[in-house]
């Protein structure tokens, strides 16, 4: 589409972690509305959310990105709801973790290595992490404990990596960055103690936007394929009118003022939002993708972006498994400290990149002529 209205085919409903604000609840920098507008939290998702509302994070629509980024995040709303339980051993024990900075082009690029543990020195699976944040705000800090529980679970490495932001780094740098994130995996993979034919991407709400064109990118530059991609509430089109967009438009932890604000950080105009990039269901070739694992939750925008991409990929033969998360809400896979959908989610998610790994490992793709670099990939 090629309009834009405020309600319509405005903008992109992105990955929201390091703030949440607008967030439920009364307080300074709120309006009034309920922790839970939606009225479907389950019991702890809406313990969850009144602790977020306590931090009276201000509206991010009235903020700079500088000051968006100091605001309480939904982590932080986690780990002050753990303190109340006083659940001090969320069981994300690893083995080690590593800060680094990948030698990558044209600028370098911080990451985070995180190693499980394990009982034999064999070369272990890698998997290439890609933090939400509407590709404004958040970074590897603010969703350590998803990287903590895929190297639990998975029994890979994690590498999660930080890509340049808006609005000092506007699209489609953030999916550039993604990009070379992952060529460095794959040729790096060893002298880190990975198994180059073992490599999955995941990434979170805008990092699974990521996460997906990354593997578009792999396939259409001819780089070796990843085992698999795990999704989760990506951001998958730019249609506001979903029916998940109407059902929860004023959903917390994000909502419509949000996503506009995200987009005018990221995006450098309209145009923008015909790239394929950004319009995954409606103009991206997903045909000849790895598995891909999809997540959501109930109480989320975004809910049905995911249906839509499951549909899309299963139309293209694409392997999918999805699964939806009643009763939470956009954010809540990194919640497992608080919240019993969180763990789920994450054992699903662990699982299946698991299988992924043990799969024989796929025949060589023909080679071709040299790979041409995509504008603006």
């Amino acid at each position: 589409m090629t309009t834009l209205s405020r309600r319509g085919t405005l903008m992109l409903p992105f990955g929201l972690a390091a703030l949440t604000s607008a967030c439920a609840g009364t307080g300074p920098g709120t309006t009034g509305m309920p922790a839970d507008p939606s009225g479907r939290a389950d019991p702890e998702q809406l313990a969850l959310l009144r602790t977020l509302a306590g931090m009276n994070p201000r509206p991010i629509e009235s903020l700079s990105a500088a000051e968006a980024r100091r605001q309480p995040s939904y982590a932080d709303a986690v780990k002050a709801r753990a303190v109340e339980l006083a659940n001090t051993n969320p069981g994300r024990v690893i083995g080690s973790q590593e800060d680094m900075t990948l030698t990558t082009s044209p600028t370098p690029l911080l990451a985070r290595l995180y190693r499980p543990i394990v009982t034999h020195n064999r070369p272990l699976p890698l998997i290439v992490y890609f933090h939400g944040g509407g590709w404004v705000i958040a970074n590897i800090d603010t969703y350590d404990s998803s990287a903590r529980a895929l190297c639990r679970l998975s029994e890979a490495l994690v590498l999660s990596v930080h890509y340049r932001q808006g609005p000092e780094f506007r699209f489609p740098t953030a999916h550039d960055d993604a990009n070379v994130a992952y060529v460095w995996a794959v040729r790096n993979a060893a002298t880190i103690g990975a198994d180059p034919n073992r490599i999955a991407i995941a990434g979170e709400s805008a990092g699974g936007n990521l996460a997906l064109n990354a593997a578009i990118y792999a396939r259409d530059t001819r780089l070796p394929a990843p085992r698999a991609v795990a999704a989760i509430y990506p951001v998958g089109g730019v249609n506001l009118n979903t029916p998940s967009y109407e059902q929860f438009a004023a959903a917390k932890p994000l909502n419509r003022a949000m996503i506009e604000w995200f987009v005018r950080n990221y995006t450098r105009g309209p145009q923008d939002l015909q790239d394929p990039r950004l319009d995954l269901i409606g103009k991206a070739n997903l045909a000849g993708l790895p598995p891909v694992t999809l997540v959501n939750a109930e109480i989320d925008p975004l809910q049905s972006d995911g249906t839509l991409l499951a549909d899309k990929l299963r139309a293209a033969n694409v392997p999918v498994k999805h699964m939806v998360y009643p009763g939470v809400t956009h954010e809540f896979f990194g919640a497992d400290a608080v919240l019993t959908k969180a763990r789920q989610a994450q054992e699903f998610v662990g699982a299946e990149l698991r299988s992924a790994f043990d799969a024989p490992v796929p025949a060589p793709q023909p080679q071709g002529r040299r790979p041409v670099r995509r504008q603006g990939a």
